[in-house]
């Protein structure tokens, strides 16, 4: 055997080595840090808009970002770390809130949204768009349909519910939100593509 092929079959030079495929402490660590993105993303912008008052952030860009990478399991469990951190009290919910009442708000349906929408985008990028992930246009068209299909439809019950209004009523108030989640979604596509090109094996798990 000669040394360029021990070296390219010894450990830690293969494909894991530069971002492939994933391990426990990996998962974990992966999933800590986006959800501390998430948290983050919280703060920034927090404008409440529209009749209902529900805030605008950067939460659906991290949110989608963590599916779109981390494929759907990890995004899943990212965004539900980021929701039990805010449930049991740290104030990483928008306007430095916390606790469970807050799902039960006029913005609890966007909540309840994320941990779903991640995953279905993650779904859709692992799963739907395979090798293309690499493409902008492709990771943008995945977000979208998770946002569209369920971040937005439940934000919609979620404020008809706790408002007592019509659909009707509660749709007008979501429609604030679409111009910045598609360029919050074009942002999505367009580093999810990148470091899936860098680090094509990052969805492969041992």
């Amino acid at each position: 055997m000669t040394a360029t092929t021990q070296s390219e079959t010894s450990p830690g030079t293969g494909a894991s080595a530069r971002g492939g495929s994933s391990s426990p402490s990996r998962d974990i660590a992966l999933v800590a840090a986006f959800a501390a993105l998430i948290s983050a993303s919280a703060y920034v912008g927090a404008i409440p808009i529209g009749s209902a008052g529900v805030p605008i952030t950067l939460q659906t860009l991290t949110v989608m970002l963590a599916g779109c990478v981390l494929g759907p399991v990890r995004g899943f469990s990212a965004v539900v770390l980021y929701l039990a951190l805010g449930a049991v009290g740290l104030p990483v919910f928008a306007e430095h809130s916390s606790g469970i009442g807050v799902f039960t708000g006029i913005s609890g349906g966007y909540l309840l949204s994320f941990p779903l929408a991640a995953a279905l985008g993650g779904f859709l990028v692992q799963y739907v768009a395979r090798e293309r992930r690499t493409r902008a246009i492709v990771v943008f068209f995945c977000s979208l349909a998770a946002s569209v299909l369920v971040i937005h439809t439940l934000g919609i019950a979620g404020m008809k519910l706790y408002a007592d209004v019509s659909w009707r009523q509660a749709a007008s108030w979501d429609m604030p939100f679409w111009i910045g989640d598609l360029v919050k979604t074009s942002l999505v596509a367009m580093i999810a593509a990148e470091v899936h090109r860098a680090f094509p094996q990052l969805l492969h798990r041992d």
